[in-house]
Protein backbone atom coordinates (compact mmCIF):
# COMPACT_ATOMS: atom_id res chain seq x y z
CA UNK A 1 0.00 0.00 0.00
CA UNK A 2 1.15 3.55 -0.62
CA UNK A 3 0.76 4.76 2.96
CA UNK A 4 2.61 2.74 5.60
CA UNK A 5 4.80 5.65 6.63
CA UNK A 6 1.91 8.05 7.11
CA UNK A 7 1.98 7.92 10.92
CA UNK A 8 5.17 9.98 11.00
CA UNK A 9 3.55 12.72 8.90
CA UNK A 10 0.11 12.93 10.51
CA UNK A 11 1.03 15.10 13.53
CA UNK A 12 2.52 17.62 11.12
CA UNK A 13 -0.58 17.48 8.92
CA UNK A 14 -2.93 17.97 11.87
CA UNK A 15 -0.87 20.96 13.02
CA UNK A 16 -1.19 22.57 9.60
CA UNK A 17 -4.92 21.92 9.51
CA UNK A 18 -5.69 22.96 13.09
CA UNK A 19 -7.12 26.39 12.18
CA UNK A 20 -9.41 24.80 9.61
CA UNK A 21 -10.41 22.03 11.99
CA UNK A 22 -11.48 24.59 14.56
CA UNK A 23 -13.59 26.50 12.03
CA UNK A 24 -15.16 23.59 10.20
CA UNK A 25 -18.77 22.61 10.61
CA UNK A 26 -20.08 19.24 9.60
CA UNK A 27 -22.14 19.44 6.45
CA UNK A 28 -24.91 17.05 5.52
CA UNK A 29 -24.33 14.87 2.50
CA UNK A 30 -26.34 15.67 -0.59
CA UNK A 31 -25.47 12.45 -2.33
CA UNK A 32 -28.07 9.83 -3.03
CA UNK A 33 -25.49 7.12 -3.53
CA UNK A 34 -25.60 4.04 -1.35
CA UNK A 35 -21.94 3.73 -0.37
CA UNK A 36 -20.41 0.71 1.40
CA UNK A 37 -20.28 0.74 5.22
CA UNK A 38 -17.71 3.17 6.59
CA UNK A 39 -16.00 3.82 9.93
CA UNK A 40 -16.34 7.33 11.38
CA UNK A 41 -13.96 9.88 9.89
CA UNK A 42 -12.38 13.13 11.00
CA UNK A 43 -12.79 16.44 9.18
CA UNK A 44 -10.30 16.99 6.34
CA UNK A 45 -8.07 13.98 7.01
CA UNK A 46 -10.95 11.51 6.84
CA UNK A 47 -9.75 8.02 7.78
CA UNK A 48 -6.03 8.59 7.24
CA UNK A 49 -5.39 8.25 10.96
CA UNK A 50 -6.76 4.68 10.93
CA UNK A 51 -4.26 3.22 8.46
CA UNK A 52 -1.41 2.60 10.87
CA UNK A 53 2.13 1.54 10.06
CA UNK A 54 0.96 -1.74 8.50
CA UNK A 55 -2.27 -0.87 6.66
CA UNK A 56 -3.08 -4.45 5.65
CA UNK A 57 -3.42 -5.36 9.33
CA UNK A 58 -5.21 -2.17 10.40
CA UNK A 59 -7.72 -2.38 7.56
CA UNK A 60 -8.27 -6.10 8.13
CA UNK A 61 -9.31 -5.32 11.71
CA UNK A 62 -11.63 -2.56 10.50
CA UNK A 63 -13.20 -4.86 7.91
CA UNK A 64 -14.11 -7.35 10.62
CA UNK A 65 -16.38 -4.65 12.01
CA UNK A 66 -17.57 -2.89 8.85
CA UNK A 67 -17.58 -5.73 6.36
CA UNK A 68 -15.59 -7.06 3.37
CA UNK A 69 -16.53 -4.01 1.29
CA UNK A 70 -15.61 -0.88 3.23
CA UNK A 71 -15.65 2.80 2.28
CA UNK A 72 -12.99 5.23 3.50
CA UNK A 73 -12.08 8.84 2.84
CA UNK A 74 -8.30 9.15 2.73
CA UNK A 75 -8.14 12.90 2.91
CA UNK A 76 -10.01 13.99 -0.21
CA UNK A 77 -9.78 10.57 -1.90
CA UNK A 78 -12.81 8.26 -1.83
CA UNK A 79 -11.52 4.73 -1.28
CA UNK A 80 -13.02 1.25 -1.17
CA UNK A 81 -11.22 -1.60 0.61
CA UNK A 82 -12.01 -5.20 -0.40
CA UNK A 83 -11.30 -7.94 2.16
CA UNK A 84 -13.04 -11.11 0.93
CA UNK A 85 -12.66 -13.46 -2.02
CA UNK A 86 -16.26 -12.92 -3.15
CA UNK A 87 -15.86 -9.16 -3.27
CA UNK A 88 -12.43 -9.51 -4.92
CA UNK A 89 -13.97 -11.67 -7.64
CA UNK A 90 -16.59 -8.99 -8.28
CA UNK A 91 -13.92 -6.32 -8.67
CA UNK A 92 -11.20 -8.28 -10.48
CA UNK A 93 -13.47 -10.29 -12.78
CA UNK A 94 -17.01 -8.93 -13.09
CA UNK A 95 -16.00 -5.25 -12.91
CA UNK A 96 -12.38 -5.58 -14.03
CA UNK A 97 -12.68 -3.14 -16.93
CA UNK A 98 -14.48 -0.50 -14.86
CA UNK A 99 -11.82 -0.64 -12.12
CA UNK A 100 -8.53 -1.32 -13.89
CA UNK A 101 -6.86 2.09 -13.91
CA UNK A 102 -4.28 3.40 -11.44
CA UNK A 103 -4.53 6.42 -9.14
CA UNK A 104 -2.50 9.49 -9.98
CA UNK A 105 -0.10 9.62 -7.04
CA UNK A 106 2.94 11.88 -6.84
CA UNK A 107 5.56 9.13 -6.49
CA UNK A 108 3.84 6.84 -9.01
CA UNK A 109 3.74 9.56 -11.67
CA UNK A 110 7.33 10.66 -11.17
CA UNK A 111 9.03 7.27 -10.94
CA UNK A 112 7.01 5.80 -13.82
CA UNK A 113 8.09 8.64 -16.13
CA UNK A 114 4.63 10.12 -16.26
CA UNK A 115 2.86 6.78 -16.54
CA UNK A 116 5.22 5.30 -19.14
CA UNK A 117 5.38 1.87 -17.48
CA UNK A 118 3.13 -1.17 -17.11
CA UNK A 119 2.73 -1.31 -13.33
CA UNK A 120 1.65 2.20 -12.32
CA UNK A 121 0.33 3.78 -15.53
CA UNK A 122 -3.33 4.64 -16.03
CA UNK A 123 -5.42 2.34 -18.21
CA UNK A 124 -5.49 3.30 -21.87
CA UNK A 125 -4.22 2.46 -25.35
CA UNK A 126 -0.60 3.31 -24.51
CA UNK A 127 -0.67 1.03 -21.46
CA UNK A 128 -2.34 -1.82 -23.39
CA UNK A 129 0.25 -1.70 -26.16
CA UNK A 130 3.21 -1.53 -23.77
CA UNK A 131 1.85 -4.42 -21.73
CA UNK A 132 1.34 -6.48 -24.88
CA UNK A 133 4.94 -5.87 -25.94
CA UNK A 134 6.33 -6.75 -22.51
CA UNK A 135 4.32 -9.96 -22.18
CA UNK A 136 5.46 -11.17 -25.61
CA UNK A 137 9.06 -9.96 -25.55
CA UNK A 138 10.04 -10.12 -21.87
CA UNK A 139 7.72 -12.36 -19.86
CA UNK A 140 6.53 -15.11 -22.21
CA UNK A 141 7.24 -18.70 -21.16
CA UNK A 142 9.88 -18.94 -23.89
CA UNK A 143 11.67 -15.78 -22.75
CA UNK A 144 11.55 -16.77 -19.09
CA UNK A 145 13.03 -20.17 -19.98
CA UNK A 146 15.81 -18.52 -21.99
CA UNK A 147 17.22 -17.00 -18.80
CA UNK A 148 17.29 -20.34 -16.96
CA UNK A 149 21.09 -20.55 -17.01
CA UNK A 150 21.40 -17.14 -15.34
CA UNK A 151 19.13 -18.17 -12.49
CA UNK A 152 20.94 -21.49 -12.00
CA UNK A 153 24.43 -19.95 -12.17
CA UNK A 154 23.70 -17.23 -9.64
CA UNK A 155 21.94 -19.63 -7.27
CA UNK A 156 24.95 -21.95 -7.45
CA UNK A 157 27.26 -19.01 -6.70
CA UNK A 158 25.24 -18.13 -3.59
CA UNK A 159 25.22 -21.76 -2.42
CA UNK A 160 29.01 -21.72 -2.71
CA UNK A 161 29.22 -18.58 -0.56
CA UNK A 162 26.94 -20.11 2.10
CA UNK A 163 29.07 -23.26 2.02
CA UNK A 164 32.16 -21.18 2.80
CA UNK A 165 30.34 -19.68 5.78
CA UNK A 166 29.30 -23.14 6.97
CA UNK A 167 32.89 -24.37 7.19
CA UNK A 168 33.58 -21.59 9.70
CA UNK A 169 30.26 -22.23 11.46
CA UNK A 170 29.40 -18.57 11.03
CA UNK A 171 25.76 -17.46 10.92
CA UNK A 172 24.54 -16.41 7.48
CA UNK A 173 22.52 -13.23 7.09
CA UNK A 174 20.09 -15.00 4.80
CA UNK A 175 17.96 -11.90 4.26
CA UNK A 176 20.95 -10.00 2.91
CA UNK A 177 22.17 -12.85 0.71
CA UNK A 178 18.73 -13.49 -0.77
CA UNK A 179 18.32 -9.84 -1.75
CA UNK A 180 21.81 -9.79 -3.27
CA UNK A 181 21.02 -12.96 -5.21
CA UNK A 182 17.73 -11.75 -6.66
CA UNK A 183 19.23 -8.35 -7.50
CA UNK A 184 22.08 -9.99 -9.39
CA UNK A 185 19.72 -12.31 -11.27
CA UNK A 186 17.58 -9.33 -12.23
CA UNK A 187 20.61 -7.27 -13.28
CA UNK A 188 21.90 -10.03 -15.54
CA UNK A 189 18.51 -10.58 -17.17
CA UNK A 190 17.86 -6.86 -17.60
CA UNK A 191 21.34 -5.47 -18.31
CA UNK A 192 23.41 -8.48 -19.36
CA UNK A 193 25.89 -8.12 -16.50
CA UNK A 194 25.83 -8.22 -12.74
CA UNK A 195 27.16 -4.71 -12.16
CA UNK A 196 29.09 -5.85 -9.10
CA UNK A 197 31.19 -2.69 -9.34
CA UNK A 198 28.16 -0.48 -8.72
CA UNK A 199 25.83 -3.07 -7.22
CA UNK A 200 25.77 -1.70 -3.69
CA UNK A 201 25.20 1.84 -4.96
CA UNK A 202 22.35 0.76 -7.25
CA UNK A 203 20.79 -1.31 -4.46
CA UNK A 204 20.87 1.73 -2.18
CA UNK A 205 19.04 3.72 -4.86
CA UNK A 206 16.43 0.96 -5.21
CA UNK A 207 15.99 0.78 -1.44
CA UNK A 208 15.22 4.50 -1.43
CA UNK A 209 12.78 3.98 -4.31
CA UNK A 210 10.96 1.33 -2.28
CA UNK A 211 10.71 3.67 0.70
CA UNK A 212 9.39 6.53 -1.41
CA UNK A 213 6.77 4.40 -3.17
CA UNK A 214 5.53 3.28 0.24
CA UNK A 215 5.38 6.80 1.70
CA UNK A 216 2.63 9.38 2.10
CA UNK A 217 2.74 12.47 -0.06
CA UNK A 218 0.43 15.03 1.48
CA UNK A 219 -0.41 16.50 -1.94
CA UNK A 220 -2.10 13.24 -2.94
CA UNK A 221 -4.62 13.30 -0.10
CA UNK A 222 -4.74 16.91 1.11
CA UNK A 223 -3.84 18.94 -1.99
CA UNK A 224 -4.74 22.23 -0.31
CA UNK A 225 -1.52 21.89 1.71
CA UNK A 226 0.44 19.87 -0.85
CA UNK A 227 3.31 22.33 -0.52
CA UNK A 228 4.00 20.68 2.86
CA UNK A 229 5.75 17.83 1.02
CA UNK A 230 8.64 20.23 0.44
CA UNK A 231 8.75 21.08 4.15
CA UNK A 232 8.83 17.42 5.18
CA UNK A 233 11.61 16.76 2.67
CA UNK A 234 9.67 14.05 0.84
CA UNK A 235 9.44 15.94 -2.43
CA UNK A 236 13.19 16.63 -2.45
CA UNK A 237 13.88 12.94 -1.74
CA UNK A 238 11.64 11.95 -4.63
CA UNK A 239 13.37 14.33 -7.04
CA UNK A 240 16.83 13.12 -6.02
CA UNK A 241 15.85 9.47 -6.25
CA UNK A 242 14.40 10.00 -9.71
CA UNK A 243 17.60 11.70 -10.89
CA UNK A 244 19.74 8.87 -9.48
CA UNK A 245 17.61 6.20 -11.15
CA UNK A 246 17.44 8.07 -14.44
CA UNK A 247 21.21 8.52 -14.62
CA UNK A 248 21.75 4.82 -13.99
CA UNK A 249 19.19 3.73 -16.59
CA UNK A 250 20.57 6.18 -19.14
CA UNK A 251 24.09 4.87 -18.61
CA UNK A 252 22.88 1.31 -19.18
CA UNK A 253 20.98 2.32 -22.33
CA UNK A 254 23.99 4.22 -23.72
CA UNK A 255 26.23 1.19 -23.15
CA UNK A 256 23.78 -1.06 -24.97
CA UNK A 257 23.42 1.38 -27.86
CA UNK A 258 27.20 1.44 -28.20
CA UNK A 259 27.28 -2.37 -28.31
CA UNK A 260 24.56 -2.41 -30.97
CA UNK A 261 26.31 0.25 -33.09
CA UNK A 262 29.56 -1.70 -33.04
CA UNK A 263 27.65 -4.93 -33.70
CA UNK A 264 29.55 -6.69 -30.95
CA UNK A 265 28.34 -10.14 -30.00
CA UNK A 266 26.32 -10.18 -26.81
CA UNK A 267 23.44 -12.15 -25.39
CA UNK A 268 20.10 -10.39 -25.74
CA UNK A 269 18.99 -9.04 -22.38
CA UNK A 270 15.87 -7.00 -21.59
CA UNK A 271 17.46 -3.69 -22.61
CA UNK A 272 18.63 -5.12 -25.95
CA UNK A 273 15.14 -6.43 -26.63
CA UNK A 274 13.50 -3.10 -25.83
CA UNK A 275 16.02 -1.08 -27.87
CA UNK A 276 15.62 -3.46 -30.81
CA UNK A 277 11.87 -2.89 -30.75
CA UNK A 278 12.39 0.86 -30.48
CA UNK A 279 14.63 0.80 -33.56
CA UNK A 280 12.66 -1.64 -35.72
CA UNK A 281 9.10 -0.72 -34.83
CA UNK A 282 9.51 2.82 -33.51
CA UNK A 283 6.85 1.93 -30.95
CA UNK A 284 8.75 2.56 -27.71
CA UNK A 285 10.04 5.78 -26.21
CA UNK A 286 13.16 5.94 -24.07
CA UNK A 287 10.98 6.91 -21.11
CA UNK A 288 8.92 3.74 -21.62
CA UNK A 289 12.09 1.64 -21.62
CA UNK A 290 13.17 3.25 -18.35
CA UNK A 291 9.69 2.80 -16.89
CA UNK A 292 9.72 -0.91 -17.69
CA UNK A 293 13.17 -1.28 -16.11
CA UNK A 294 11.78 0.30 -12.94
CA UNK A 295 8.95 -2.27 -12.95
CA UNK A 296 11.38 -5.15 -13.46
CA UNK A 297 13.55 -4.21 -10.50
CA UNK A 298 10.87 -3.13 -8.04
CA UNK A 299 8.57 -6.01 -8.94
CA UNK A 300 11.28 -8.64 -9.34
CA UNK A 301 14.26 -8.64 -7.03
CA UNK A 302 12.65 -7.35 -3.84
CA UNK A 303 9.49 -9.46 -3.97
CA UNK A 304 11.29 -12.72 -4.78
CA UNK A 305 13.82 -12.32 -1.98
CA UNK A 306 11.08 -11.45 0.52
CA UNK A 307 9.09 -14.58 -0.42
CA UNK A 308 12.06 -16.91 0.11
CA UNK A 309 12.92 -15.09 3.34
CA UNK A 310 9.41 -15.72 4.70
CA UNK A 311 9.41 -19.33 3.45
CA UNK A 312 12.66 -20.13 5.28
CA UNK A 313 11.36 -18.36 8.38
CA UNK A 314 8.20 -20.47 8.43
CA UNK A 315 10.14 -23.68 7.79
CA UNK A 316 12.47 -22.92 10.71
CA UNK A 317 9.38 -22.47 12.90
CA UNK A 318 7.89 -25.75 11.62
CA UNK A 319 10.61 -28.45 11.65
CA UNK A 320 8.31 -31.19 10.34
CA UNK A 321 7.52 -29.15 7.25
CA UNK A 322 11.24 -28.43 6.82
CA UNK A 323 12.04 -32.14 7.07
CA UNK A 324 9.35 -33.09 4.58
CA UNK A 325 10.48 -30.47 2.06
CA UNK A 326 14.13 -31.50 2.36
CA UNK A 327 13.35 -35.20 2.05
CA UNK A 328 11.36 -34.57 -1.11
CA UNK A 329 14.03 -32.56 -2.88
CA UNK A 330 16.93 -34.76 -1.74
CA UNK A 331 15.13 -37.94 -2.74
CA UNK A 332 14.51 -36.59 -6.23
CA UNK A 333 17.87 -34.97 -6.91
CA UNK A 334 20.06 -37.55 -5.15
CA UNK A 335 23.78 -36.93 -5.45
CA UNK A 336 23.61 -34.62 -8.44
CA UNK A 337 24.92 -31.74 -6.33
CA UNK A 338 22.34 -29.10 -7.20
CA UNK A 339 18.70 -28.64 -8.09
CA UNK A 340 18.02 -27.60 -11.68
CA UNK A 341 14.87 -25.96 -12.97
CA UNK A 342 13.90 -29.10 -14.86
CA UNK A 343 13.54 -30.83 -11.45
CA UNK A 344 11.10 -28.30 -9.98
CA UNK A 345 7.87 -29.57 -11.52
CA UNK A 346 8.32 -32.87 -9.67
CA UNK A 347 8.68 -31.14 -6.28
CA UNK A 348 5.03 -30.97 -5.34
CA UNK A 349 5.52 -30.33 -1.63
CA UNK A 350 7.99 -27.52 -2.38
CA UNK A 351 5.31 -25.86 -4.49
CA UNK A 352 2.88 -26.24 -1.58
CA UNK A 353 5.41 -24.50 0.69
CA UNK A 354 5.68 -21.58 -1.74
CA UNK A 355 1.91 -21.32 -2.08
CA UNK A 356 1.34 -21.43 1.69
CA UNK A 357 4.05 -18.81 2.18
CA UNK A 358 2.32 -16.47 -0.27
CA UNK A 359 -1.02 -17.09 1.43
CA UNK A 360 0.32 -15.98 4.82
CA UNK A 361 2.88 -13.47 3.57
CA UNK A 362 1.90 -11.89 0.25
CA UNK A 363 4.79 -9.52 -0.31
CA UNK A 364 2.45 -6.83 -1.67
CA UNK A 365 -0.33 -7.38 0.88
CA UNK A 366 -2.61 -4.63 -0.46
CA UNK A 367 -1.56 -5.18 -4.09
CA UNK A 368 -1.21 -1.95 -6.10
CA UNK A 369 -4.27 0.29 -5.77
CA UNK A 370 -6.74 0.55 -8.62
CA UNK A 371 -8.94 3.45 -9.65
CA UNK A 372 -12.44 3.13 -11.05
CA UNK A 373 -13.16 4.51 -14.51
CA UNK A 374 -16.94 4.60 -14.20
CA UNK A 375 -19.78 3.97 -11.79
CA UNK A 376 -20.86 0.42 -10.99
CA UNK A 377 -22.66 -1.47 -8.25
CA UNK A 378 -21.28 -4.27 -6.12
CA UNK A 379 -23.26 -6.19 -3.51
CA UNK A 380 -25.95 -3.52 -3.73
CA UNK A 381 -23.55 -0.64 -3.05
CA UNK A 382 -22.53 2.17 -5.39
CA UNK A 383 -18.90 2.61 -6.38
CA UNK A 384 -18.48 6.02 -8.06
CA UNK A 385 -15.89 6.81 -10.76
CA UNK A 386 -12.46 7.99 -9.58
CA UNK A 387 -12.68 5.85 -6.46
CA UNK A 388 -9.39 4.34 -5.30
CA UNK A 389 -9.65 0.61 -4.61
CA UNK A 390 -7.45 -1.55 -2.41
CA UNK A 391 -7.65 -5.35 -2.49
CA UNK A 392 -6.42 -6.68 0.86
CA UNK A 393 -4.79 -9.90 -0.35
CA UNK A 394 -3.34 -10.43 3.14
CA UNK A 395 -6.80 -10.42 4.76
CA UNK A 396 -8.26 -12.64 2.03
CA UNK A 397 -5.49 -15.19 2.55
CA UNK A 398 -6.31 -15.38 6.26
CA UNK A 399 -10.11 -15.36 6.00
CA UNK A 400 -11.37 -17.87 8.55
CA UNK A 401 -14.66 -18.32 6.69
CA UNK A 402 -12.74 -20.06 3.90
CA UNK A 403 -9.41 -21.28 5.28
CA UNK A 404 -9.17 -23.94 7.98
CA UNK A 405 -6.62 -22.89 10.61
CA UNK A 406 -6.05 -19.62 8.72
CA UNK A 407 -3.18 -18.38 10.90
CA UNK A 408 -1.24 -21.67 10.77
CA UNK A 409 1.49 -22.62 8.31
CA UNK A 410 0.23 -25.85 6.73
CA UNK A 411 1.59 -26.54 3.22
CA UNK A 412 -0.33 -29.82 3.22
CA UNK A 413 -3.57 -27.91 2.66
CA UNK A 414 -2.60 -27.61 -1.02
CA UNK A 415 -1.23 -31.11 -1.59
CA UNK A 416 -4.35 -32.33 -3.42
CA UNK A 417 -4.94 -29.06 -5.24
CA UNK A 418 -5.29 -29.24 -9.01
CA UNK A 419 -3.73 -25.78 -9.28
CA UNK A 420 -0.28 -25.23 -7.81
CA UNK A 421 0.69 -22.67 -10.45
CA UNK A 422 -1.49 -19.70 -9.42
CA UNK A 423 -3.63 -20.08 -12.53
CA UNK A 424 -6.00 -17.37 -11.36
CA UNK A 425 -9.25 -19.27 -10.76
CA UNK A 426 -9.18 -19.06 -6.97
CA UNK A 427 -9.78 -15.57 -5.60
CA UNK A 428 -9.02 -16.77 -2.08
CA UNK A 429 -5.32 -16.57 -2.99
CA UNK A 430 -4.29 -13.61 -5.14
CA UNK A 431 -0.71 -12.58 -4.26
CA UNK A 432 -0.10 -11.48 -7.87
CA UNK A 433 -3.44 -9.76 -8.38
CA UNK A 434 -5.89 -10.75 -11.09
CA UNK A 435 -7.60 -9.46 -14.20
CA UNK A 436 -6.06 -6.92 -16.53
CA UNK A 437 -3.68 -5.78 -13.81
CA UNK A 438 -2.29 -9.17 -12.85
CA UNK A 439 1.49 -9.08 -12.41
CA UNK A 440 2.96 -9.80 -15.88
CA UNK A 441 6.17 -11.14 -14.33
CA UNK A 442 4.36 -13.70 -12.18
CA UNK A 443 5.87 -16.78 -13.86
CA UNK A 444 9.37 -15.31 -13.77
CA UNK A 445 9.00 -14.52 -10.08
CA UNK A 446 7.72 -18.00 -9.19
CA UNK A 447 10.55 -19.71 -11.07
CA UNK A 448 13.11 -17.55 -9.27
CA UNK A 449 11.59 -18.29 -5.86
CA UNK A 450 11.35 -22.04 -6.47
CA UNK A 451 14.92 -22.54 -7.71
CA UNK A 452 16.31 -20.50 -4.80
CA UNK A 453 14.31 -22.29 -2.12
CA UNK A 454 14.87 -25.76 -3.59
CA UNK A 455 18.65 -25.34 -3.53
CA UNK A 456 18.67 -23.93 0.00
CA UNK A 457 16.75 -26.99 1.19
CA UNK A 458 18.78 -29.47 -0.85
CA UNK A 459 22.26 -28.13 -0.10
CA UNK A 460 22.14 -27.41 3.63
CA UNK A 461 20.75 -28.40 6.98
CA UNK A 462 19.70 -25.29 8.88
CA UNK A 463 19.86 -24.33 12.54
CA UNK A 464 19.08 -21.26 14.57
CA UNK A 465 21.99 -19.39 16.19
CA UNK A 466 23.20 -20.80 19.51
CA UNK A 467 20.79 -20.23 22.38
CA UNK A 468 17.84 -19.43 20.13
CA UNK A 469 14.68 -21.55 19.79
CA UNK A 470 11.97 -21.47 17.15
CA UNK A 471 9.74 -19.58 19.58
CA UNK A 472 12.32 -16.77 19.58
CA UNK A 473 12.00 -16.10 15.85
CA UNK A 474 10.68 -12.58 15.38
CA UNK A 475 7.81 -12.41 12.88
CA UNK A 476 7.38 -8.63 12.82
CA UNK A 477 6.92 -7.08 9.39
CA UNK A 478 8.76 -4.08 8.02
CA UNK A 479 6.57 -1.49 6.26
CA UNK A 480 7.16 -1.09 2.57
CA UNK A 481 5.74 -1.69 -0.87
CA UNK A 482 7.17 -5.21 -0.51
CA UNK A 483 6.83 -6.48 3.05
CA UNK A 484 10.03 -8.05 4.40
CA UNK A 485 10.78 -9.26 7.90
CA UNK A 486 11.55 -6.35 10.19
CA UNK A 487 14.54 -8.26 11.58
CA UNK A 488 16.93 -10.10 9.28
CA UNK A 489 16.95 -13.90 9.33
CA UNK A 490 20.31 -15.24 10.59
CA UNK A 491 20.85 -19.00 10.34
CA UNK A 492 23.64 -21.55 10.70
CA UNK A 493 24.14 -23.77 7.66
CA UNK A 494 25.69 -27.24 7.53
CA UNK A 495 26.55 -28.58 4.09
CA UNK A 496 24.45 -31.62 3.19
CA UNK A 497 26.15 -32.55 -0.07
Amino acid sequence: MALPNMIASLPFVVLLLLPLLLLTRRKGSSTSLKLPPAPPKLPFIGNLHQLGILPHRSLSRLSQRYGPLMYLKLGCRPTVVVSSADMAREILKTHDLESCSRPSLTSYTKLSYGGSDIGLAAYGEQWRELRRICIIELFSAKKVASFRSIREEEVERTMSFISDCSTSYLPVDLSKELLALTSTITCRMAFGRSYHDVGSRFQAILNETQTILASLFIADYLPIIGWADWLTGMRARLEKNFIDLDRFYQKVIDEHLDTMRQQRDSSEDFVHMLLRMQKNENSLTTDQIKGVLMNVFIGGSDTSSATVEWAMTELMRHPQAMKKAQEEVRSLVGGKGKVEEKDIDQLRYLKCVVKETLRLHPVAPMLIPRTTLQHFKIDGYDVPPNTMMYINAWAIGRDGSYWEWPESFKPERFINSSDLEFAGKDYNLIPFGEGRRICPGKNLGIKTVEIMLANLLYSFDWELPTGMTKEDINMDEAPGIAVHKRHALHLLATRHI
